[in-house]
Order: C-alpha cells, then structure tokens, then sequence
C-alpha cells in the first residue's frame, strides 16, 4: 500500500475543483454519468498517479487551511477528551490455565502492553511476566494495528499478528515468551485467529487472497515456510469468507464459511487438523448457523450446539449429536419476543445472549434441567451489557461486561452459585464525571410508515430546549448500535447539545426482521427512519431544524450522503468518515475485493435490474444534484480495502461542482492509513477532536458556550 508525505503547498484562495473527464456507460438502459471515475488509480492497491495524488494533497491542504482557526478548539477538545481516560490503566486479570492475563497503558503510551503472572504466584508482583510489547512493534511506524495473538496450549509460546499501513493485511510472527526469541516463521496475508493445534507444534488461520476475501484456511508447522502451509479447507464461492475457531472445550477447530444470509461449519480435532473434516450441516441459501461442541464428561458422543435461523428469523438453538450431525433437536424455541444473537457453553452450564424489546439479555441456563433459566438483572432500564472474555471451559463465575449511556463501562464477575454480581472495576474518569448532571432515557419516534423507532438520548439536566442536538447513525449489516458511554461525547453534552442514536432499521437492534426491513428492496428505510426520527426529535421540542449535527462511518457514511441529498436543510453540520457513496459503481464491479460478498446486502445490480434501478436511485453519488448543502466534513484511508479512497474523493469532487451554497465542504485523506483512521489511543482521540471542532464551528458554538 502506498504511503506518502504530501508536499508543503502555498496557501490556497479556493477549494480544489477536481477536473471533469467524461466518461458513462450504460447498464440495463441506463447511461451513468462518471466524470470523476479518473481518480480511481488503475494500479490500485498501489496509488503513484500524479493527478489522483496532486487532488487529493490539495484537497487535505484545503482542510488544515480551514481547520487552522479552529486548532485552539481542537487542542481544547482534544486535551479534555484526553483527561477523562486514566492513562496509567490495567484490564482486570482473568484467569486462563496457569496464568493470569491482563493488559497495561503506561502513561502518555499510544500503544499496550501484554502481561501475565502464574496463578501460582498470587499476588507477587515480581513475577509479573511481559508477552507482548505493542509499543516496541509500532516503533517507527505511522501506523499500526495488533490482529490476532495467541498463547501456546503449554504457555510457551506467543503468535501475534500485525498489520502496519491499515491495508487489514496481517504479517503473524512467533515467539518464545521466556527468552523473547522471535521464531524465524513469517506467515503473511493473515486475516483470521491464530489457533494452537493440540500438541502446539503448528497454527492454524485463514489466509486473506488478493481480493480481500478469506478463502483458504492453512496449517502452518513451526520451523517449515509459509509457502509450504497444507489448505485444511477452500472456499470456492467468491461471495463466501472463512474463518476458523475454537470449541469451547478447545478439542475441536470449528471453520465456517458464509456471506450476510448464508452460512456451513465444519469440525475437525484440534490434536488432528489433517483428519477428514465433518460437515455440520449444508449450506442452504438463506440459513445461516454456528456451532460449538459440548464434550460429555463421560467421554460419550459429544453434543453440537447449533444457533440457527432455519425455522426462525431471530434464531433458535438446536442440539444434535456429532456421529449424526444433521438430525437438529430444538433446544430453545425461536421467537418474535426474544432475539437469540448466541451462546457460549461451559463445563456446567451454558449461557445464552440475546434482546427483548431492543435490550440486551443474559441467561444462565443447564444442561440436566431445561426449565431451570437464570436471567441476570441489571441495574438500569436502558443499558449495554454482554460476556466479556471467558477462557476456561470449567468455570464458576462469569466475566461482563456492562454500561449506559451516563453510567461508565463496569466489569463484572457473575457468581454462578448464589447468582450474585462482584464489580471487579468501574472506569475510572481522572478529570471528574458526576452522573447526577445528565439523564439518559429511551424513547420511541414514529417513521413515515408507522413503525416505532427507537432513540437513546443523553443531556444535562441544565441544558434548555430546544438545544443544539448531535445524532448517530448507522443501519446496515444487521449491526446493532447499543446505549453504551463514550467519555468523548461529554464535550458536546457539556456545552449544551443533546446526544441521540438512532436505532434504525437495517441493523438488528430490535430482531432480524429490524435488519431485514432495511437492506436490499427495503433499504430506504434505513434512510427515512433517520430522517423521520430527527423530525420526531424537533417535533418534542428538543431541537430546531438546522441545528442537528449528525455523524456516521462506513455504511453509515452512505446514510450521511442519502440524507443530505433528501433533506439538507434538517442538518447544521455534517461528518461522514470512509462514507460508503459510490455505492453502484462498487456494486456494479466484481473485481473489487469486497463486492461479491456485499450482494446479499446490497443486491445484485449486474444481474438484477431491480438491484440496479434501486441502488441507482439512492446511491449518493450518483444522486448528488444542483441545490444547497449542509456544512460537511468527509474523511477517507488511502489504504483502506472496505471502503476505497476514491468513493468518498469522488462523491467530494461532484458535491464541489453541484452545490449551489457557500457552505464549509472540508476533506482529509490520511495517507498512511485504512478504514478505521489513525492508530494509537491518543492520535485517534485526535480525529474526534477535529470532528467535534468542525460540529461545534458551524452550529455556531466555538466560544464553547451555547449560542
């Protein structure tokens, strides 16, 4: 992936107009119009064309040339979010085999630290053992990112993964953890867990082909080259992506295949990776399953566990025998009320996840007593709560994880016995919070066709109505957006705005019919719910038109771009990150890594001229037309694979020559870095920082006070 250093460039009197070169072609009879499709640089993923690189440095010196005036407000920002996150912080130990793990930040450090100490060792703080130093990898990098990391079945050894230009690439190394030796084995183009083989002389993982896409899943034998890797399994189906995984009782290696709809696993013993592999169940368009195996422990036939939506949309589990892994016995019932999202077994128990009514819910429940069902209460109405990490197959406790959005993120243990709650630790905030000042609550806003949305909505209790309102987005992919705490949004709420999520349809917030009403023919949803709960929102009085900033990335980028070409007057300021907007072209083009894998989520605009007068019909590139647009900040990764960098500098380009007002349209390429923006704790904080500044400019509050 290319990385370059823009040049130093002299002050600009305008924005850059990006040269229109025409080109069109025609598809089910109809003729695109592409003037900007030049600056996809035909030798991507390397980008080395001197007009895409001249556009698009111009363009990022546009937006440090706008942003200058607002550095005070950045550092501001930047230097509170900063004060609220305890720098010198540890991850509670959890306990795994002999040791116990945990994660460190040192003060002023980007990166963590990885360490452990023998169970057996109680609290000594002597043997207290470094496995993995984050900052000593990132050294001298612009960008870095750990993937997987793995220790050895015997403790020996650790395998990490890295990828350093935010290309999702991973190069996975190993080591010796008690003398630091790193093994000369190098295993590129990973994209996937690093799973132990029983006896820990080999690894198995998922290797990432050129395409992006998962398809072969490897063994690699210490000491041998990755080129001499033996395939356990192929995917053939370009639209398929692997993985591989772990039982909970770590003697099985689960791989699974799949797309958005569709799904098969296979199991093979983790002592005997080479052994013929057994096919849990066909793919059956349309039906997606995972597996786990509960091994008996009178060493009978193991039981598989199946969580599957062949019967129900929001997903039952069944159970079947491995000797007969075919014949599913409903275990729990699908159901319209409760959304089965997964399981996890355990020696002893089994526990289950899900939502009713939009709120995450945990149940312990038994293998020797069906009716017997535990459901762990929480201490708020609205909340996100879920397992956290929880290693061992013979357990009597529970990891969680659990916040709102004014109660700070807490880690739990759940005493399984007396079915009691410990907190092991509750995040800390250095410079002050007081919950007291805010409330929080969850309100439900009618879209145009008479569905009930729901909204999560935080303020102070100071504040006045109708306030300056910030609202969050994203709708795709059946991804559901929680009532969570960002200690980041406080220096929004606490200069007077009022902080929404909208949870509409296209994720699974409320059920997979919830995802189901907003992807394919039924995507416009997505797009009106939005709209119709900002009006819902100015309806209640707790805002005005025109001073709602609203934010979104990746897909939620494509929701930013539909709503401003339909609404732009609703919104004062708007952030679309890596923005999802040329969505037919991506569609339309088989040979980019991720697209036919996406046409289960999109549809099929090649074959389908359904697909394709649809997604035309909203795409917003395509839709951006000759009127008034809100003040916008769009950001993009040179390197990113999901969302490729001329998406969102094609959709800047158009917007640039069609938008009749003098609004701010500001845009930043980072050039060493991929979809998820800058690495390091603290430089991210950074990009919000810019983001917050660029909200708080344009509706008029950068005095830091409500106007």
């Amino acid at each position: 992936m290319a990385k370059t250093t823009p040049p130093r460039m002299a002050p600009l009197s305008h924005p850059p107009i990006a040269e229109r070169r025409p080109h069109s072609f025609a598809h089910h009879g109809v003729t695109v119009v592409d003037d900007y499709a030049w600056l996809r640089d035909p030798a991507y993923p390397e980008v080395k064309d001197p007009a895409v690189l001249d556009y698009l440095n111009a363009e990022n010196a546009w937006f440090e040339q706008r942003m200058a005036d607002r550095q005070p407000q950045i550092d501001t920002l930047f230097t509170e979010m900063r004060g609220r996150i305890k720098e010198a912080d540890r991850s509670v130990p959890q306990k795994d085999g002999a040791y116990l793990y945990w994660i460190e930040f040192a003060e002023g450090a980007e990166y963590k630290t990885w360490w452990r100490r023998p169970v057996a060792a109680g609290d000594d703080g002597a043997a207290n053992e470094l496995i993995l130093d984050e900052a000593v990898l990132a050294d001298g990098l612009d960008y870095f990112k750990l993937g997987a990391i793995s220790v050895s079945n015997d403790g020996r050894m650790l395998a990490w993964a890295v990828d350093n230009d935010g290309s999702e690439r991973f190069v996975a190394r190993i080591k010796v953890i008690a003398t630091s030796e790193v093994l000369p084995d190098e295993i590129p183009e990973t994209l996937s867990g690093l799973i132990w083989t029983s006896d820990d002389s080999a690894l198995v993982y998922a290797r990432v082909n050129d395409q992006w896409r998962t398809d072969t899943v490897l063994l690699h034998r210490l000491g041998t080259a990755a080129s001499d890797d033996q395939v356990l399994f192929h995917e053939a189906d370009e639209g398929f992506r692997v993985g591989v995984g772990l039982s909970a009782s770590e003697r099985w290696l689960v791989l699974s295949t799949g797309d958005h709809e569709t799904g098969e696993s296979w199991l093979v013993p983790a002592a005997d990776p080479t052994a013929p592999l057994v096919l849990v169940r066909e793919r059956r368009t349309g039906v997606e399953y995972d597996v786990d195996v509960f091994d008996r422990n009178d060493g009978s036939d193991p039981l598989l566990y199946i969580h599957t939506n062949d019967t129900h949309e929001n997903f039952r589990l069944a159970t079947a025998p491995l000797s007969a892994p075919r014949e599913w016995t409903t275990l729990i019932e699908g159901s319209d009320e409760f959304y089965l999202t997964g399981f996890d077994l355990f020696r002893d128990f089994y526990v289950v996840e899900g939502r009713v009514r939009g709120l995450d819910r945990i149940e312990v429940r038994y293998y020797d007593d069906p009716a017997r069902i535990e459901h762990i209460a929480f201490p708020e109405e609205s909340y996100e709560a879920g397992l956290a990490d929880n290693p061992e197959w013979a357990t009597d406790r529970l990891r969680l994880t659990y916040e709102s959005m004014i109660s700070p993120a807490t880690v739990y243990d759940y005493h399984v016995a007396d079915r009691t709650l410990e907190t092991l630790k509750v995040q800390e905030i250095p410079s002050g919070y007081d919950a007291s000042l805010y409330w929080t609550q969850r309100i439900e806003i009618s879209a145009r066709d008479g569905t009930l949305v729901p909204v999560s909505i935080m303020a102070r209790k100071d504040r006045t109505d109708p306030s300056p309102l910030y609202l969050y987005g994203y709708g795709a992919y059946g991804i559901a957006i929680g009532p969570g705490f960002s200690t980041g949004r406080l220096s929004l709420v606490d200069r007077g705005m009022v902080f929404a999520i909208a949870h509409i349809r296209g994720g699974d917030d409320l059920g997979r019919k919830w995802y189901k009403d907003g992807k394919l023919d039924k995507r416009r949803n997505t797009f009106n719910d939005f709209v119709d709960v900002a009006r819902g929102l100015v309806a209640r009085g707790l805002t005005s038109p025109g001073r709602i900033a609203i934010s979104g990335g990746s897909a939620g980028g494509e929701l930013m771009g539909a709503v401003i070409n339909s609404d732009p007057d609703l919104w004062g300021a708007v952030v679309a990150h890596v923005p999802f907007v040329d969505v037919l072209n991506t569609m339309l083009d088989e040979t980019l890594p991720l697209t036919p894998g996406e046409w289960p989520e999109w549809g099929n605009p090649i074959e389908d001229s359904d697909a394709f007068h649809l997604i035309h019909a909203y795409s917003p590139y395509d839709q951006v037309r000759h009127q008034a647009y809100p003040p916008l900040m769009v950001t993009a990764g040179l390197n990113d694979p999901r969302v490729t960098y001329w998406e969102p500098a094609k959709w800047v380009a158009r917007l640039r020559g069609c938008k009749t007002d003098s609004n701010e349209l500001v845009f930043k390429t980072n050039m060493g870095a991929g979809h998820g923006g800058k690495s390091g704790r603290f430089e991210s904080l950074k990009e919000t920082a810019e983001e917050f500044a660029f909200i708080l400019w344009q509706l008029g509050i950068a005095d830091g006070a409500e106007p």
